[in-house]
């Protein structure tokens, strides 16, 4: 998953984001709150991790502003030093997920990201089948069938492909899609990103006729849009 720290002492950040990064998480650091907010205008993250104190924006301020555009979906946990009652009865107040002191338990904090995850994004963070319209995914094997009849697809296609199966009508910008699928950010421009969609719409049949749309989202990214009155189930397999 992709998830934004902000934290202003340096040290603190550190150890959060390697924290998350044992977790398999990629992270957005940040130490100032308001180019935080001015990141997430022109990107897409699963969740937030927030200091109560923040630089020209508190963590509080950046909450308002986010649940304001994404209202609850993005959950969001506060990683703060003040753990005062009043400090945590408004942050839970204006929409916090969970509160945690500094500095974190690693094993217990990563525990409280997976559970705010997976709540989250149950289809996303445990070992399912996804099925939608025609499609099912088979998130173990990592292969996909269309009507019954397998489609093959490579590793890269396959990643992206569930990235949008796992979040139909969610923009995804084009910063995230890169991160979660190639591991890695994305600082300069590139066509990669359009060439792959362009070939899975064409592998998928990603069209009217299967109840599905994968449109360009101006100055953002992709989103995946469904067409008719399809049902997504998730059938989680024993572990």
């Amino acid at each position: 998953m992709r998830i934004a720290i902000l934290q202003r002492d340096a040290a603190q950040l550190g150890q959060i984001e390697h924290v998350l990064a044992q977790g398999g998480h990629t992270c957005m650091p940040f130490s100032d709150g308001l180019v935080l907010t001015k990141a997430l205008a022109a990107s897409t993250v699963d969740m937030l991790v927030l200091d109560w104190q923040g630089t020209r924006l508190s963590g509080v301020e950046v909450l308002k502003a986010v649940r304001s555009v994404n209202g609850s979906q993005i959950p969001v946990l506060f990683a703060s030093e003040d753990v005062s009652d009043d400090s945590v009865v408004q942050a839970f107040a204006v929409g916090a997920d969970d509160y945690v002191s500094l500095p974190v338990c690693p094993s217990v904090f990563r525990a409280r990201v997976d559970a705010l995850l997976r709540r989250a994004f149950p289809d996303r963070y445990d070992n399912v089948t996804l099925d939608a319209g025609p499609y099912h995914f088979d998130m173990r094997r990592q292969s996909v069938t269309r009507n019954g009849e397998p489609v093959a697809l490579s590793g890269t296609q396959y990643r992206l492909a569930s990235l949008f199966f796992a979040n139909i009508g969610r923009v995804l910008s084009r910063d995230h899609i890169y991160a979660m699928v190639w591991g890695r950010e994305l600082h300069t421009l590139t066509r990669t990103i359009d060439s792959h969609v362009s070939r899975l719409r064409v592998l998928l049949e990603i069209d009217e006729r299967h109840g599905f749309r994968l449109q360009p989202v101006y100055k953002s990214g992709y989103r995946l849009l469904r067409l008719q009155g399809d049902t997504t189930t998730l059938e989680r397999e024993a572990a």
